[in-house]
């Protein structure tokens, strides 16, 4: 394994790494530009004696880059993973590409994690982007009903039976809760809500469901300045988030169903392991202990991911 000129040395905060799961890294191809690449992403893990890291993106299933690495690189103490973030590009809220999802692999590994709705393909983003009345009537909106629109309950149960972790993407918060018990309802039991952007009610309805709430070091950094192309040609700023409150959003979902994550790739930001330190210290700093953050960024993403190491 040849390491290159981009790698990091140790700096302020690194020992924050060691164990430390990064479930939300944006390295794959963009039409954005990237700040890594995936074998970057890699290498700079294991120096700093990472458990984990998740790739994500808005126009592929990342589980095929997953397993390549992971079959080239089987005896590395990473464990690499991916999933599928069901925007238009990417195959859109399918069955069908749920499926291949989640058998595209080599051998028995699993390497798919998760399965997304979409982050940006949603009325409750695409409002916020003033977007045309087309484009928000065709994004995704989970209504107040009994029922839950087709093929949602079937991807559901392609979810549950094969145990991964539904993201509930960028819905609105009440949406976000209908959606969580839509799913419980058919046994899907690993739930992660990106949490960011809700009211601490909702937040607290998220843990009262037994789900993970996720915050990302993204809403509360300079990125947020900058307009950005997250899934077409249209560049759009996103909300940014005062790092107080997402602290008390942090301490309402409370500490065992916190997920704590990166959010980087874009070029606007450090790469992946500076920006999550620079994160982590920015939570710390906040009156967070390390044995919290260490329960944030790894015992329970560990456990929500089912990360496998060589030790």
């Amino acid at each position: 394994m040849h390491l290159n000129n981009k790698i990091p040395e140790k700096f302020e905060g690194s020992y924050l790494l060691e164990n430390a799961v990064d479930s939300h890294i944006h390295c794959c191809p963009h039409i954005n530009d990237r700040s890594i690449h995936i074998f970057e992403a890699v290498r700079h893990a294991l120096i700093f004696k990472m458990k984990g890291i998740g790739l994500m993106d808005n126009f592929c299933n990342t589980s095929g880059y997953a397993a390549l690495i992971n079959k080239e690189m089987e005896n590395m103490n990473l464990d690499v993973f991916g999933g599928l973030i069901m925007e238009p590009y990417a195959g859109g809220i399918s069955a069908e590409s749920v499926k291949i999802a989640l058998s595209y692999n080599y051998g028995d590994n699993l390497n798919t994690r998760f399965i997304s709705m979409p982050t940006h393909h949603t009325r409750y983003i695409a409002k916020l982007e003033n977007r045309s009345e087309n484009y928000i009537e065709s994004c995704l909106h989970i209504p107040e009903s009994k029922q839950l629109a087709d093929p949602l309950p079937e991807i559901l149960d392609l979810i549950a039976k094969s145990d991964v972790v539904l993201n509930t993407g960028h819905l609105s918060g009440d949406e976000a809760i209908r959606l969580i018990n839509f799913a419980k309802k058919r046994g899907v039991k690993r739930i992660m809500v990106p949490s960011s952007h809700y009211e601490e009610d909702i937040v607290e309805e998220i843990t009262n469901l037994d789900c993970y709430s996720e915050f990302s070091f993204f809403f509360v950094s300079n990125a947020t300045e900058v307009a950005l192309t997250h899934i077409d040609e249209e560049k759009h700023k996103a909300t940014p988030v005062n790092l107080s409150k997402m602290a008390k959003l942090i301490k309402k979902a409370g500490i065992k169903n916190t997920i704590l994550s990166s959010d980087c790739g874009v070029s606007v930001l450090p790469i992946p392991v500076k920006g999550f330190v620079k994160f982590l210290l920015m939570i710390k700093q906040q009156g967070f202990y390390d044995s919290e953050i260490k329960d944030m960024i790894s015992n329970n993403t560990m456990k929500l991911f089912k990360i496998k190491t060589n030790d």
